[in-house]
């Protein structure tokens, strides 16, 4: 058979974390490659209890459901939200199966091939996988510790007109940083006088460490929502509750979620029902906000433990930051480095990291890496940073 592939089959690229995932499945190997929550830390029996009491309910919790989703659970969400100051009602969101398709079915219904639209240097390189392969031109936007850095976003806006800006203000993945108040403000302006359209992904919101006082307002809140709003704002239960019940959420404008929710029912008709009746239950009948919490704190002291050895390594000329919330640490070699060759290194040692070049829209940055906190104990984080030591030493000079 003569296979004949589309034109659109080019765009697609591997996941460089998925990719290191395969390498890192024997047992010896200790990878802080993957965004991947701690597993001993997941509700397994408040789920347990929760997906009994949903098929205790009948055959009818096995039917077919809504595209939308499952409206008990679109409630609760609503709910939930109102503690990040977000009023909605469920006609003003949509589930989807994590907040990947999210992202993907407001691609799908809003870039055209050639569109262009800005991300932070650097971002999330899965979205930038869905950018590619619907044809987007991307461009980046300097980035600082607040946040986007304000001039370089107006010059951008102004020379590029983008039709959308992807952002990760809270925790972003790969760097770890929050925005300052300041410039999700100032993004937010820019943005609504530009008529460019923010696509604001928050996965890691609710692993905050440090002050308890310290809030990092979403940019839906802060702007008039939902109706008209400029931003488009989507979450999952990925890093909260499992990434197996793979259940996330959007909230927009109520047009721009009719559209979404068409392009859902040519993808795969609903999200599992089964899974969203379960999260239902959880939210119902467990004290999620308690979970959290607990997750919080045991994150933070991982974060704590690697911060303290990344500086017992005293690597010369790695520059890192102590992040505030999230799973990532983030750091940058000399520029002579390229830490995919590094990777090489350190999987011979039996440890894994994710090289930063996957992370730029513009394929610089190939001396950086990203390192997750959250996934191993306190003894496996020990080995695994002597191992990495190893590799750093073949590089670094001392």
């Amino acid at each position: 058979m003569n296979y004949q592939f589309s034109k659109r089959l080019g765009t697609f690229s591997s996941s460089a974390v998925r990719e290191i995932l395969k390498l890192t499945q024997k047992k010896s190997i200790i990878s802080f490659a993957g965004g991947l929550p701690a597993e001993e830390h997941f509700p397994v029996a408040a789920i347990g209890e929760a997906f009994e009491r949903v098929l205790a309910a009948g055959n009818k919790a096995l039917q077919y459901g809504l595209t939308e989703g499952y409206l008990p659970l679109r409630e609760s969400i609503c709910k939930w939200m109102v503690r990040k100051g977000v009023t909605v009602t469920p006609d003003d969101m949509l589930i989807t199966t994590g907040s990947q398709q999210a992202i993907d079915l407001l691609t799908r219904i809003y870039i055209d091939e050639g569109d262009v639209i800005l991300v932070e240097k650097p971002t999330y390189l899965s979205a930038l996988q869905v950018f590619r392969s619907y044809g987007a031109k991307l461009v980046s936007v300097d980035a600082d510790e607040d946040g986007m850095v304000l001039a370089d976003l107006e010059a951008k806006l102004k020379q590029y007109k983008p039709k959308m800006v992807y952002v990760i203000p809270t925790f972003s993945n790969p760097t770890g940083k929050a925005w300052s108040l300041e410039r999700r403000q100032g993004v937010l302006k820019l943005c609504r006088a530009s008529d460019a359209l923010i696509l604001e992904d928050d996965p890691y919101g609710e692993l905050k460490f440090g002050d308890a006082s310290v809030t990092y307002p979403s940019l839906f809140s802060l702007d008039q929502h939902p109706k008209g709003s400029c931003v488009v704002y989507t979450s999952t239960f990925s890093k909260t509750v499992a990434p197996a019940l793979r259940t996330g959420w959007v909230m927009a404008d109520p047009d721009l979620i009719r559209h979404m929710a068409r392009a859902k029912q040519a993808a795969d008709l609903h999200s599992s029902s089964l899974d969203q009746q379960t999260l239902h239950q959880l939210m119902e009948h467990f004290d999620l906000e308690g979970h959290i919490e607990f997750v919080r704190k045991e994150y933070e002291s991982r974060m704590r433990q690697m911060a303290d050895l990344l500086r017992e390594q005293q690597w010369p000329g790695v520059v890192w930051n102590e992040p505030k919330g999230g799973m990532f640490f983030w750091l940058e070699l000399p520029e002579s480095i390229d830490t995919t060759e590094l990777l090489k290194t350190a999987v011979d040692l039996d440890v894994a990291f994710v090289p930063g070049v996957s992370f730029f829209a513009d394929n610089s940055g190939k001396n950086t890496m990203r390192l997750n906190f959250t996934h191993n104990d306190y003894e496996r984080t020990i080995i695994g940073m002597k191992r990495l030591n190893q590799a750093m030493e073949s590089v670094l000079v001392k």
